[in-house]
């Protein structure tokens, strides 16, 4: 902030700067803006208003923009409702109910470790350990390791 500059003005124009480089939750940002920059929370908190009124900040939109990142680099639902909730989003169940999480954990999985099944329990149980990490449900988990596995066997 400039002398004399109007906080609201600087504030804003911090704002759009963080906005024009990626989406953020409505939370985060208000983080960002009073504990990092050290703008004053009541004057953040009407910018932000006055931001979110115009569409400029939209937390629907953040959730999304999200959801595909996390998505296309192989991760799974529990990494991205936990990453919403860090960033002052509410976790939005239809949202993750759209995604294939399957599929999503097939392909990270072939990624990691190719085609090739396990050999051995011990094996299995990393690869397990592997989607675990990144988020996925115990479910899809055991879903993904056999038909990783039954393909393996089919191709063979």
């Amino acid at each position: 902030m400039q002398p004399g500059e109007d906080p609201t003005a600087a504030i804003e124009r911090a704002a759009l700067r963080l906005l024009a480089r990626r989406e953020y939750a409505q939370g985060e940002l208000y983080k960002r803006l009073v504990e990092y920059r050290g703008f004053p929370a009541d004057a953040v908190e009407r910018v932000l208003q006055a931001l979110a009124s115009k569409g400029l900040l939209d937390d629907g939109r953040y959730r999304v923009a999200r959801l595909r990142s996390r998505q296309s680099r192989g991760q799974g639902p529990l990494l991205v409702a936990r990453d919403w909730r860090r960033a002052g989003a509410e976790p939005q169940d239809r949202l993750l109910e759209e995604v294939d999480w399957l599929s999503v954990a097939l392909a990270s999985l072939r990624k990691r470790f190719g085609t090739q099944s396990p050999q051995d329990a011990r094996e299995r149980a990393r690869r397990a350990r592997f989607l675990q990490n990144r988020g996925f449900a115990a479910d899809t988990i055991r879903q993904a390791l056999r038909i990783a596995e039954a393909e393996e066997e089919d191709s063979a």
